[in-house]
């Protein structure tokens, strides 16, 4: 029985050319991680093709939980919390299946919760310059200025406020009420990141490269930056009016 204190939730939706090798990557590393899969239907089979190495090989480490159509990214990862709450986890990673989040940075972030006592970890790819490899200079932009934005609206120290590689320690989720997270794409991340942050708990950026996927197709639109951009005002608001519950280890 492969035991473990982490979970890293990949949330997937057309993802059969990456699946399968970013969780033999994951599961080749030295440290033991398990994984949940959030498969939203995917037309391709995506689920299918992680179905068939839970059920050939990885049973005790690699799980899915499957769900009817594409419902965002926030409510998948919301969902896979719960399920790591519930399935006593320390440590809850999140990360992209497409290879853009390096699983060699997994025990980086780690051990930046784990041995150095951070509560939140941040895989960043604005905290030592600009770390992004193979994006349109348009997406690059767009990204870092978004992460520049929220600082200045929200007075928020972190440089990657939109990063989706995490890694949270278990007192962090289990303070938030999941229930009432607003957000569902990437305002879903600032959210996350500010709510901890407005609670008192500790967080630290670490430095990766981010790497524009290989194969496959982006889910990002213009939607999803929007709903990022008007979200950061009521995170504003909120931060000056609403009473946030204190950090809990």
């Amino acid at each position: 029985m492969n035991k473990s204190d982490s979970i890293v939730i990949i949330p997937t939706y057309n993802e059969k050319e990456n699946i399968e090798k970013i969780i033999r990557a994951v599961f080749s590393l030295e440290k033991c991680f398990h994984i949940l899969v959030i498969d939203d239907g995917s037309p391709d089979g995506t689920a299918a093709i992680v179905k068939h190495l839970i059920s050939d090989e990885f049973g005790d480490r690699l799980f899915i939980l499957e769900r009817s159509g594409k419902l965002g990214l926030g409510t998948a990862y919301i969902t896979g919390f719960k399920w790591a709450l519930e399935h006593g986890y320390d440590y809850i990673f999140e990360m992209d299946a497409d290879f853009s989040h390096d699983p060699n940075d997994l025990p980086r972030l780690y051990s930046a919760c784990h041995d150095e006592g951070y509560d939140v970890a941040i895989g960043s790819r604005y905290v030592s310059g600009v770390n992004v490899v193979n994006w349109p200079i348009g997406r690059v932009l767009m990204s870092y200025f978004a992460s520049k934005y929220v600082r200045m609206v929200t007075g928020f120290k972190v440089h990657d406020t939109t990063a989706g590689f995490k890694c949270y320690r278990r007192c962090v989720l289990s303070s938030i009420d999941l229930d009432k997270v607003r957000f569902k794409g990437y305002g879903f991340q600032i959210e996350m990141k500010f709510t901890a942050y407005k609670m008192g708990y500790k967080i630290k950026e670490v430095p990766v490269i981010f790497v524009n996927r290989r194969e496959g197709v982006s889910k990002m639109s213009g939607g999803i930056f929007g709903e990022a951009f008007f979200g950061v005002m009521r995170l504003r608001w909120d931060g000056w009016f609403r009473k946030y519950p204190e950090a809990k280890h």
